[in-house]
């Protein structure tokens, strides 16, 4: 009974002590500080796509094997996301967050250096190790800086690195590459990161959670069913649609590896008494409801950041560089709602806010869907910016309603898997976005062949028409018929791949309208003293 009474003392105690809890350095200052390594971190996971083909050639190697340039990064740090909760109780946030900045920028520079394809990869794999736990510990830093009545402006903040940088990535990729040398694509972290560890150093600090936290020992088996999980995931959506899914052995056996590891997984961390990684705050519905929706989130934000950029590419002959430039209004759109959103959440239910960017996103899908192969950059300019805006609107308000029931002591755990579920959304998103884009230019190839088998005569007129015309032109040419047929099959391609991102486009706006039915699993979101602090 006074072994009870004790205990009872020391968690009202300890909820004291978290909610008592205030930094001694400005909550704005610690806001800038840890912002900029999630920019840094999140930036490299797109600023290296339009640099592929220039790896490939100065590495001597294929495009194919230069794609793992990606995937090894995203493996690493997929598998250490779930981890940053124990790793930083097990080493100290600070000292841990200080370690993989450094890490982060040491194993950039050294990506530039490298000489040969195997030297980059694993310089990658390092890169990705020491990146992935950037933005879940800057997240949590951030909440807990910030008192309960400016969690949305925390949010918001946070929002910026983590959404603007994969629109700011390719712009700023394709730049470096074509005026200096895809070596400054990764050098270009090194300034950054100084500057993070030094900014980092001077403002932030250890709440009183992590520094009497004594996480359990390692656990080896949950550890490795979680690399063979997340590895084996990452590498069938990477290469599923290059090797045709499960028609290839490949796909099948990182599948059905993939779903073992998830089951071991799951069963080894609810049933030890000190998981590695806390699952059970699932348990709370809003935090549920809410991992899914950052899922659904970053697989339509994925989804349209690269379909616009290869629409403008494939079908209106745009430079990489070009195509980032006109697609930069989505991070415009980003940057206003997040600074509207910190605001409106003060005033209305974050529920309401979260259907208003399902509805935005929506129609930006539908305005899209009305592209032509005559438009111009301004005519993507308005669906740009609402799509952007969209992403602020679910963002910020979707991790306010998933955060908010949480103890301080639990955020840690909760933001690694939000930001691991970001990063499987946006992974399946491009995955499926990339295999609908090529399997419906093939359906639509498929039936517009068809159609020139009717109304003959008007089709025959046609290839009369384009032949004389070749045939005039150039002598060259001789009759002018194979000139005439090769245009009309070019024409048969353009039209089947426009068709395509027309379908994909309003696919993109139906799941968004259908997301909003999930917000009926909210409770509202009520801010808790005791657990978040004042």
């Amino acid at each position: 009974m006074a072994s009870a009474t004790l205990n009872a003392e020391l968690d009202r105690a300890n909820v004291m002590d978290h909610s008592a809890w205030k930094p001694a350095v400005n909550p704005w200052l610690i806001a800038l500080a840890v912002i900029l390594p999630t920019f840094m971190e999140v930036l490299d996971t797109s600023i290296a796509n339009v640099a592929l083909n220039n790896i490939a050639g100065s590495m001597s190697s294929s495009y194919s094997q230069a794609t793992w340039v990606l995937t090894s990064y995203l493996i690493s740090n997929a598998v250490i996301l779930p981890l940053t909760d124990w790793l930083g109780n097990r080493f100290q946030r600070k000292r841990f967050l200080l370690f993989c900045i450094f890490l982060f920028t040491a194993s950039s520079f050294l990506c530039g250096l490298s000489v040969n394809l195997p030297m980059l990869l694993a310089m990658r794999v390092l890169q990705g190790i020491g990146g992935g736990a950037l933005a879940p510990i800057s997240q949590a830093i951030l909440m807990e800086s910030f008192p309960p009545r400016k969690q949305g402006i925390a949010q918001a903040l946070f929002g910026l690195g983590v959404v603007v940088a994969p629109v700011v990535g390719p712009v700023l990729g394709g730049w470096l590459t074509d005026s200096y040398s895809w070596r400054w694509i990764f050098y270009i972290n090194v300034p950054i990161g100084l500057l993070a560890m030094w900014a980092i150093q001077q403002t932030v600090e250890d709440p009183p959670w992590v520094k009497n936290s004594k996480p359990g020992p390692l656990d080896r088996l949950g550890l490795l069913a979680l690399s063979l999980w997340l590895g084996c995931q990452e590498v069938a959506l990477d290469k599923g649609q290059e090797e045709d899914w499960l028609g290839s052995t490949l796909i099948r056996v990182m599948v059905v590896l993939a779903v073992a590891g998830f089951v071991v997984f799951i069963v080894r961390e609810l049933k030890v008494k000190r998981p590695m990684v806390e699952l059970r705050i699932f348990k709370n519905r809003n935090y549920a409801v809410g991992m899914f929706l950052i899922f659904v989130t970053s697989f339509l934000m994925y989804g349209i950041g690269l379909l616009t950029p290869q629409f403008l590419q494939m079908l209106m002959g745009y430079t990489s560089y070009s195509a980032g430039v006109a697609t930069s209004p989505l991070g415009l759109g980003a940057v206003i709602s997040m600074v509207l959103v910190a605001f409106l959440l003060a005033k209305f239910d974050a529920r309401l806010i979260v259907v208003l960017g399902c509805c935005i996103f929506a129609l930006s899908g539908w305005l899209f869907s009305g592209i032509s192969l005559a438009i111009g950059p301004h005519s993507v300019f308005l669906p740009q910016l609402l799509a952007g805006s969209a992403i602020g609107f679910l963002f910020v308000p979707v991790n306010v309603l998933a955060t908010a029931p949480l103890r301080r002591d639990q955020l840690g755990s909760a933001t690694g898997f939000m930001n691991l579920m970001r990063n499987v959304g946006g992974s399946v998103g491009i995955a499926m976005v990339s295999t609908f884009l090529a399997r419906r230019s093939q359906f639509h190839q498929t039936m517009l062949a068809q159609n020139l088998t009717t109304g003959f005569l008007e089709k025959q007129q046609l290839v009369v028409g384009m032949q004389r015309y070749f045939h005039v032109q150039s002598a060259n040419l001789g009759s002018g018929l194979p000139a005439a047929i090769g245009t009309i099959y070019r024409m048969l391609l353009q039209q089947s791949a426009l068709r395509a991102f027309v379908d994909l486009y309003m696919g993109l706006a139906i799941l968004a309208l259908f997301s909003t039915a999930l917000v009926l699993l909210f409770r509202k979101a009520k801010f808790d003293a005791s657990k978040l602090g004042h």
